[in-house]
């Protein structure tokens, strides 16, 4: 179904869309249902160009006559007996309207028809490549209908009859065949092949009535290359039966050529005209008057004979319009060509005997589009002229018209021409994130910078110091870090290295709440060390990277918290220089840059009995900066030394 609906869009002419489409509302507003049907199906299945349209509504098709008309068409011709309307749109587009008919035959020749649906109708024609349906009805727009798989027919190349009888009940479908085989190049099946056989034999072809006879005789002068069908037939010895006087000797061959290639040229550069008209004349050309009376009395579109008659007549008055001053200039000659009939331009290019029209002719086809060369795309791109413009279309036509002129010769001339149909270039884009990343490296570099001071602040604070500012976890004002906590809960699997004894605690650094701003790593979570009641190590290490001083922090402050059950009336900060334990403890190894001092490597060892010292003169508990809420004071008193010796497990860092 979509392919049917790429092919109707794209495989038909601008005119026959057109046409179809008037058809289409036409239909809609008399709620009939419209298909396209036979030739026209086969041909855009087929690849083949589609030389003219069939459609039928399911209905008398007789009764549209006047909306058609309205609706641009001309009808030139009808078939009362097959309920069916001969129509010329505009564009040089024939169309064949007709009804969804079923068909019985009394005696040969004789068709009796009757209102039918679509499928009996495809099941009553000629030859199954012709017995296929596209709707043409909202809903189901490109629909295939193919009962008797035409398709297959199609891909074969091969003609099959519908009916076993198809050669007895109807015998110009043995003219037809002939006809379809020297257009299409195709073949007969062997079955269809046999009857046709048998039917020139047993001379079914006697009982062929006028219309049918009249109907195929036009269409050889309807035919692309009407000559080779006219051998054809006449070959299979079908001419003697439709026009016994119309010969292939009878057609002036080399003028006939001549048309061929003039129809070719005008083609090359968009001008499509319907050679028949022209075609009769020159195949025709040795036949008596009489004779030519005779065979254009036969044809049943009486519009066509019209044409053929109107032909001369009209194409001297475009002869006469085209060598006035009026076409002077060649913009000028160039739209009167394109805008006439196209198949009056088509006779007088072919017949013409001026040796100004024949110039005028001559430089149409070959010297005037090739001023189409020289137009400035890639300057109307610097100046913003692009096809998304609505005048872009009709631009290019004026500045073609001016080249064809000589108006316009240098670049310069050209930018002038084009200046006021450039848009008004377009404001700059307005990035916000632009100016995002222009501020991101200051506030990187500042939230490095707190973290930096605050590890130098760090590395000055007594460890006791550290020691009371974790007893603020009890406080139930809200730390004014709330990520402090969730910072330093993470390296604690570092505490089961080592394990060592200690007398009396030690300065223990604090990490810096400061340290938010950097982002927290994740380790391992291993089981908090035993309580004691203040374990310490002193080291001076390279500062770590924010995340490791962060599970550091965390495993003092789970220790803490179980000494912190002791009863402790104030927690004091001693002062900052505290004397030194007895003997060095275990130096932590950094794991970040190393440090402006050189960091003793990290060994095992038992922090052994140290003597203890006085405490320093207690101090007021001094309340963080942070903190949101004040915090009580409380007096100060001096931390009894602990009497009872409790090892801890040094965190090592990596």
């Amino acid at each position: 179904m979509a392919d049917y609906i790429y092919l109707l869009e794209n495989r038909l002419s601008a005119a026959q869309r057109a046409a179809l489409l008037a058809v289409r509302e036409l239909a809609k507003a008399k709620s009939l249902t419209l298909f396209l049907v036979g030739g026209a199906v086969r041909d855009l299945t087929s690849g083949s160009p589609v030389r003219d349209l069939d459609v039928v509504v399911q209905g008398n098709a007789l009764k549209l006559n006047k909306d058609i008309e309205k609706a641009g068409g001309t009808i030139v011709g009808q078939s009362d007996l097959g309920q069916a309307l001969f129509v010329r749109f505009p564009g040089s587009v024939r169309m064949e309207i007709g009804s969804t008919l079923s068909v019985t035959f009394p005696k040969p020749g004789k068709p009796v028809h009757k209102p039918a649906t679509i499928l009996e109708d495809l099941r009553r024609r000629d030859f199954t490549a012709n017995a296929m349906a596209l709707s043409l009805n909202d809903g189901s727009y490109g629909l295939l209908m193919d009962p008797l798989n035409g398709v297959a027919d199609i891909e074969n190349r091969q003609l099959r009859l519908v009916s076993n009888y198809g050669f007895i009940e109807d015998p110009i479908r043995m003219v037809r065949a002939a006809r379809y085989m020297a257009r299409l190049g195709w073949t007969m099946d062997e079955k269809t092949q046999s009857r046709y056989e048998t039917g020139q034999q047993e001379g079914y072809i006697s009982a062929l009535t006028d219309f049918p006879r009249g109907y195929e005789t036009e269409e050889i002068v309807h035919e692309e290359d009407p000559l080779r069908v006219l051998n054809r037939l006449e070959a299979e010895g079908w001419m003697k039966h439709l026009a016994p006087y119309w010969t292939a000797a009878k057609v002036n061959v080399a003028e006939l050529e001549r048309l061929r290639e003039t129809q070719t040229q005008l083609q090359m550069q968009g001008i499509h005209p319907d050679p028949a008209a022209a075609n009769f004349p020159l195949l025709t050309a040795k036949l008596t008057p009489k004779e030519l009376e005779t065979l254009k009395a036969s044809f049943p579109r009486k519009g066509f004979v019209t044409e053929i008659e109107a032909l001369e007549a009209e194409s001297k008055e475009f002869a006469t319009q085209l060598g006035s001053k009026l076409a002077v200039l060649p913009s000028t000659s160039w739209k009167m060509i394109s805008a006439a009939p196209a198949e009056s331009v088509l006779w007088t290019a072919f017949s013409t005997k001026s040796g100004q029209l024949q110039a005028k002719f001559k430089s149409f086809y070959t010297e005037w589009p090739q001023v189409r060369q020289k137009i400035p795309y890639t300057l109307m791109q610097e100046m913003r002229i692009v096809k998304e413009l609505p005048i872009y279309e009709e631009l290019l036509e004026k500045l073609f018209f001016e080249l064809m002129d000589g108006h316009l010769q240098t670049p310069e001339e050209m930018k002038a021409f084009l200046e006021p149909y450039s848009p008004p270039a377009p404001p700059p884009p307005v990035s916000t994130r632009r100016l995002k990343a222009a501020k991101a490296p200051k506030g990187r570099a500042k939230k490095v910078k707190v973290v930096d001071d605050a590890e130098d602040e760090d590395l000055d604070l007594p460890a006791i110091a550290r020691v009371t500012d974790s007893d603020d976890d009890d406080d139930p004002t809200p730390d004014a870090d709330p990520d402090s906590d969730d910072d330093s809960g993470s390296d604690s699997d570092s505490d089961d290295d080592e394990d060592m004894d200690a007398d009396e605690p030690a300065p223990v650094k604090a990490p810096a709440k400061a340290a938010k701003a950097a982002p927290p790593t994740p380790a391992k979570k291993q089981a908090p060390p035993p309580p004691v009641n203040v374990a310490a190590v002193k080291s001076k290490p390279a500062p770590p990277p924010p995340a490791k001083k962060a599970a550091l922090k965390t495993a003092l402050k789970t220790a803490l918290k179980t000494a912190a059950k002791t009863p402790v009336k104030a927690p004091v900060k001693l002062a900052t220089k505290t004397a030194p334990p007895a003997r060095a403890v275990k130096a932590v190894k950094a794991v970040a840059k190393p440090a402006p001092k050189k960091a003793v490597p990290a060994k095992q060892s038992v922090v052994k009995k140290a003597t203890p010292k006085k405490a320093a003169p207690p101090a007021k508990k001094s309340v963080p900066a942070k903190k949101s809420a004040p915090v009580k004071k409380v007096p100060a008193k001096a931390v009894k030394a602990p009497a009872k010796k409790t090892p801890i497990k040094a965190g090592k860092k990596r």
